[in-house]
Formats: structure tokens, C-alpha cells, sequence
């Protein structure tokens, strides 16, 4: 693994190209110094060389795209996978002056898509989604412009939800392909050899210059509390939020239980809350986000459906609710907070109650024998029809299957050689299905193991990563001896925007104390 030692990495270099890459970190983004691996990936980029990059949250992975997108010529394409992502991104980038940046979404209008498609050759960047670039008439406008660089942001998502979920990343390299094979970055913040694997090989950057950052975050505190039940959980909830320092977003494992927080913490401490799941209206989600990112909210409820990519700086408490089946999601979850580098806190309760939940949102992945075979029998016999997606799919959800499971069977029966029976598809459904929810349920188990752990959560953590930890911070995790107590706001602090470690305040009392 690639390591920088050092936090800053100074600009001037007798490369040409750095050199000039140097001028705009500086002149344009307005900074005076690469972050730990963005050289190193901007390097390899400008010398048309593919790379994987993993880099955590609030490394500037961005920069990295940005900077060769003002120094090749051409178009950079960036797919990302959410929609409020790429608002996001193209605001940053009009805030930096940037004029040649638009979002080719759903969003848009038809006659708006056809003016960004006519107008290609005059962008800088172009964000889009994986579902928009499978349209033909777009991936034909695309090959008509000279792309210099193809992103795959998240690129996590080809593994954790493209097989289930978003079956379009895995036509990305096709796509790629088509465009006569631009040069490829594939960002992510955390990823386990098996996800770095399952993107490299779906991506074909086996050639690839692997810049592999850590994925600790020293200012983050890990914290886990065992309870009895949901009852004991509300009301350590509660406590928490009492006192530690907001913004605190906390994560729960369903649309419900959002909501019933939401209203258990208005209800008990008049918080400024809001809950935030996928169930919500497009426009209603992107109003609890503004808010959100704007300070106008002390808490945010909410499912995994939040948070990817979201820049926001201050946040300062994750709390989980509900763990979540993985490591990789909780190390994407819990570095959301301290992003400017601010110390700040990752609290997760569990119960033994809550080990049952993400069994069941994993076996909601798929199908059951007796809906699959149910499924196949009705396309032989012409009473269900692929040939409007959104139909089959609104069909087999009205009858009781998860959005999830219908994308699957709706993938794999897209497979079925032609003149053979879609019955004739049935075991290998299952077989994939049996493979696919063992590795899922080995990821859990894993996830598990590390909350029910002895050891010190980081240094486990950073194993499950291939890492070794290398210094452990003053404030590291439970097993270390840290409580939550030592994170208070000052009890004047109402809006939450300063507080001080409670050691730090009893130390400063007995000092003045012995000096006067």
C-alpha cells in the first residue's frame, strides 16, 4: 500500500506538467499545498495512466479530477451515482469560477438534455449518472467528443450495489470502451481488497496505478454501547445529544424508525430535526439536504439513502442507531464527520434484538424460490413482459417483492439465451443468489465480530483493511478507555458551535485554581 508520511505535499516539482498543476491548486481551487495522494494521482492522470484511488472522506479526492480537466484537452466525464451529487459537485466547481460544468440528469428537461448533448464540445466537466450514459443517445453524443478522462466516483457502488441494486455500473467499462478507451480514474474512500478487486476487475484497470491512502481518521473517536433494547437506545440517544456537540447525523437502519426519532428527539429537546430517507419526494429530500448543509439543523435522522459525497465540514456526531451489514458502509458512514479535520465522535448502540435486521434487509435482496420460479413460468407463458422495464418492475413490487429483487430478477432474465425457456435460468438464479448472500452474510459476520471485539476498535478496524495502526490517537475508542462523557458542549452553548473536552475544562480550572 502507497503512503504519504507527511500531511502536505508541496507544489513545486520539476515536472512541467506538476508544476503547472501546482498553479491551478493555487490560482483556481486556492490552495498552496496537494493533500496526501493527490499529487500522486494527478502525476499518474497527466500521464494518460489509469488509476485507483482510495482516499478518505475529506481528502480532497475531488481535486484530483478537477486539476487534469484544466490541463488535458477535452472532456471529463464524471459518473457519479446520486443526483444531489452532482448538484453538489457542479456548485463547488461554479463557486471556483468554473462556467464549462453541467449535470446531464433526470432532472433536466427533454429539451434541456438535447441542448447539453448538442453542446458537449464546449464543457469542461460533465457529471453523470451510470442509468443516463446506458442511453443510446447520449453514449452516441459521447463518442463524438474527445472524453480525456472518465471518473467513476463512488466507485465502491460497483461493488456494494451493482449486482443488487444499480446494474448499470456494470456496463461502465463498456461504456468506457466505446469512447475509444479514455484514460480512467476510479475514486472511492473505503474499500476491502475484496471491493478494490471487484472494481479494478469490473473497471479493467488491472494495469492500473494504485494509490491506496489510509482509511483511518484519527480525529474520529469510536465509541460502542451495548443495551437491552430499542427503549434503553432512545433514551442513551437522548442523553448523547443532550450534551455532545452538534451537527450529529444519526443513521438508522429503516424509512420508520427515521421518523420516530425524529419525533422522540423534537419531542424531548426541541432540536431543530429532520428525518431523511429514499421514501421521500426528490424535492422534499433535497430540502431536509439544504438545510442540512446550510446549519439550519442540529440533527439529521436518516437512512444510508444520506450522506454520500455530502460536503459538509462541521459535523461533529455520527451515531448509529442501527449497525449497519458491513465495515466498509461504516467507515464510509462515520467519515462524514470532522471532515475539516475537527475532533468529533462515532457513537453505535446495539442490541441483541437488532442482529435480525440486517438478515432480513439481506434476504430483501432476492427473491424466494417459490416467487422466482412463479416469475419465470408467467414470462414463458406471456403473462409478465420485460420489454418496458419499469412496468415488469412495478408489477412484481405491487405483489410483495422488494424494488431490489425485482432489479434482480429483471438482470439475470435479460441473460437468457435466446430460443431457451426463462424457467431454463431458474438454478442458476439460485445459485447466484446462494453465492452472493453467502458473501453478504460473511461481510456481516465480520461487522459483528468487530463490535463485539476486545480489541482496540481502530487497530481492528484498520486490520480488516490490511492496515496496521501505526499510533494510536489521545482519543481513540471505548476499548481504550475513552468515555462519552469526555466529548460536552459548554452548558451556555445552546447552538452547539463551540465546545470544549471535559477533561480539557477540569485541567484549566485546577491550573487557575493553584494560581491564584
Amino acid at each position: 500500500m502507497e503512503k504519504e508520511n507527511k500531511r502536505n505535499v508541496p507544489v513545486c516539482s520539476n515536472n512541467p506538467l506538476i508544476a503547472k498543476a501546482g498553479d491551478v491548486l493555487r490560482h483556481v481551487f486556492g490552495y498552496d499545498s496537494f493533500r496526501p495522494g493527490q499529487k500522486r494521482v494527478i502525476s499518474a492522470l497527466l500521464a494518460h495512466q489509469d488509476v485507483f484511488a482510495m482516499m478518505p472522506t475529506g481528502s480532497g479526492k475531488s481535486i484530483c479530477y478537477q486539476i487534469p480537466g484544466y490541463l488535458l484537452p477535452g472532456l471529463v466525464l464524471i459518473v457519479s451515482p446520486l443526483l444531489s451529487l452532482m448538484e453538489d459537485q457542479v456548485v463547488s466547481l461554479r463557486r471556483a469560477g468554473e462556467k464549462k460544468v453541467r449535470a446531464l440528469s433526470s432532472m433536466l428537461s427533454f429539451q434541456e438534455r438535447v441542448r447539453v448533448l448538442k453542446h458537449l464540445d464546449e464543457f469542461r466537466f460533465l457529471f453523470i449518472s451510470p442509468e443516463m450514459l446506458q442511453k443510446p443517445s447520449v453514449l452516441s453524443a459521447l463518442q463524438q467528443v474527445k472524453v480525456s478522462l472518465f471518473v467513476v466516483d463512488e466507485a465502491h457502488c460497483i461493488s456494494q450495489w451493482g449486482h443488487e441494486f444499480r446494474p448499470d455500473y456494470m456496463h461502465l467499462a463498456e461504456a468506457r470502451e466505446k469512447m475509444g478507451s479514455p484514460v480512467c480514474l476510479a475514486l472511492t474512500a473505503t474499500a476491502d481488497r475484496r471491493v478494490r478487486e471487484d472494481i479494478i476487475g469490473h473497471l479493467h484497470l488491472e494495469k492500473s496505478k494504485q494509490v491506496l491512502e489510509s482509511v483511518d481518521r484519527p480525529n474520529i473517536a469510536l465509541v460502542v454501547r451495548k443495551v437491552k433494547n430499542n427503549a434503553e437506545k432512545i433514551k442513551r440517544l437522548l442523553a448523547l445529544l443532550r450534551t455532545a456537540k452538534w451537527p450529529a447525523m444519526v443513521y438508522c437502519s429503516s424509512r420508520e424508525w427515521t421518523e420516530k426519532l425524529t419525533e422522540e428527539i423534537k419531542s424531548a429537546l426541541d432540536y431543530r430535526t429532520a428525518f431523511y430517507h429514499g421514501g421521500m419526494a426528490s424535492e422534499d429530500r433535497r430540502k431536509i439536504q439544504n438545510q442540512f448543509l446550510d446549519g439550519e439543523l442540529d440533527v439529521l435522522c436518516c437512512t444510508n439513502a444520506f450522506g454520500m459525497g455530502i460536503n459538509k465540514s462541521d459535523v461533529r456526531l455520527i451515531v448509529h442507531f442501527h449497525y449497519p451489514a458491513h465495515l466498509n458502509a461504516y467507515l464510509q458512514e462515520i467519515g462524514r464527520a470532522g471532515r475539516d479535520g475537527g475532533q468529533s465522535l462515532a457513537v453505535l448502540y446495539y442490541s441483541e434484538e437488532d442482529d435480525r435486521l440486517p438478515v432480513s434487509l439481506i434476504d430483501s435482496n432476492y427473491p424466494d424460490e417459490t416467487m422466482l420460479r412463479n416469475v419465470l413460468i408467467r414470462l414463458d407463458q406471456g403473462q409478465l413482459q420485460t420489454e418496458d422495464e419499469h412496468q415488469f418492475m412495478t408489477l412484481l413490487q405491487s405483489e410483495g417483492v422488494t424494488e431490489v429483487a425485482a432489479r434482480f430478477i429483471l438482470e439475470q432474465v435479460k441473460k437468457k439465451p435466446d430460443k431457451k425457456p426463462y424457467l431454463s435460468t431458474f438454478d442458476d438464479c439460485l445459485r447466484l443468489v446462494k453465492e452472493r448472500r453467502a458473501r453478504q452474510l460473511d461481510d456481516l459476520s465480520k461487522m459483528r465480530r468487530w463490535i463485539r471485539g476486545t480489541d482496540c476498535r481502530r487497530k481492528s478496524c484498520l486490520h480488516f483493511f490490511g492496515e496496521k495502526l501505526s499510533w494510536r490517537p489521545r482519543l481513540c475508542c471505548d476499548r481504550c478507555g475513552l468515555e462519552i462523557k469526555d466529548f460536552q458542549r459548554r452548558e451556555t452553548d445552546r447552538s452547539g458551535m463551540c465546545f470544549e473536552l471535559n477533561w480539557e475544562r477540569r485541567l484549566r480550572r485546577l491550573l487557575i485554581g493553584r494560581n491564584r
